[in-house]
């Protein structure tokens, strides 16, 4: 036969059972902390919890020909310098997951990334063709794309490269601190560059017309950094300028420069440091 608890022992019971009770909920929770879950209503957001996703570039080395041993060395060291960059590019997208507007990715990572690639592989093309055929259509292996469903930087979903959706993100549009980036179109300003032609030596007659070419290639370069700067105003942060038109011109630039010595370098002594002509500067 059972008999009814005092009321002090019910208490008892009651104070116990909310006791335990509580301390199974802070199990649970730091349970799930560990798991790397989060709580419901802890007031996180949960864009800053999604993973800004990662970088996947084509293989290159997979796309050589038979590398000569003389042009090991030199091939070695910049497919070493292609997986750098993509290791650098993808610490980029972590440490800046919440900046720029939804083409900051594109603009800022991507964008650059392709023509430091664009560099590289003509280095590799370069060195292979200096003692046997040189690999044509590497540029093709360029472009990068970004995989994941994480939030990119701009805060709307990630988009593959070139895609320009979420225009309805207007990011940091209008940000007035960024360099020659005012948010008015009548404060875009100018890309001024060094002069590349006036610091040559004399050119080979051999060299004459791939000098020339990409001489007029700087040219167009510089051009379309300028349309670029005019159509992006008001967009992105403050180092919007720097990171997706100086940043990528210079890449541009440092593949052209190289281009004309090596041209020259073929039948005369090969210019030295052109490329500490490359980077440019913004003019208000």
């Amino acid at each position: 036969m059972s008999r009814a608890l005092p009321k002090h022992n019910k208490r008892r019971v009651a104070v116990i059972g909310g006791a335990a009770a509580l301390a199974l909920t802070g199990a649970v929770v730091v349970t799930s902390a560990l798991a790397g879950e989060t709580p419901k209503n802890s007031g996180t957001n949960a864009q800053t919890l999604a993973s800004p996703g990662t970088i996947s570039c084509p293989d290159v080395a997979s796309k050589l020909p038979a590398i000569p041993a003389t042009a090991k060395a030199e091939v070695d060291r910049n497919l070493t310098l292609l997986n750098t960059q993509i290791a650098e590019a993808n610490k980029r997208l972590v440490d800046t997951v919440g900046q720029g507007g939804p083409n900051f990715v594109n603009n800022a990572i991507l964008g650059p990334l392709k023509d430091k690639r664009v560099a590289t592989v003509n280095r590799i093309a370069t060195a292979i063709g200096r003692t046997a055929a040189k690999p044509q259509g590497l540029d093709a292996l360029a472009p990068c794309a970004l995989n994941g469903g994480g939030v990119n930087p701009g805060g709307a979903a990630t988009q593959p490269a070139g895609n320009t959706g979420n225009n309805g993100n207007n990011g940091n549009a209008g940000n007035n601190g960024n360099a020659g980036n005012a948010g008015n179109a009548g404060a875009a300003g100018t890309i001024s560059c060094p002069d590349v032609a006036s610091k040559l030596p004399a050119i080979p007659a051999t060299a004459k017309a791939e000098v020339d070419r990409n001489l007029t290639l700087l040219n167009t370069q510089i051009a379309e950094a300028n349309k670029r700067l005019v159509d992006t105003v008001g967009q992105g942060g403050p180092n919007f300028v720097n990171n997706a038109i100086l940043g990528p011109l210079k890449d541009k630039r440092v593949a052209t420069v190289n281009r004309i010595a090596t041209a020259i370098g073929r039948t005369a002594a090969k210019p030295q440091g052109l490329d500490a002509l490359a980077p440019c500067a913004l003019n208000k």
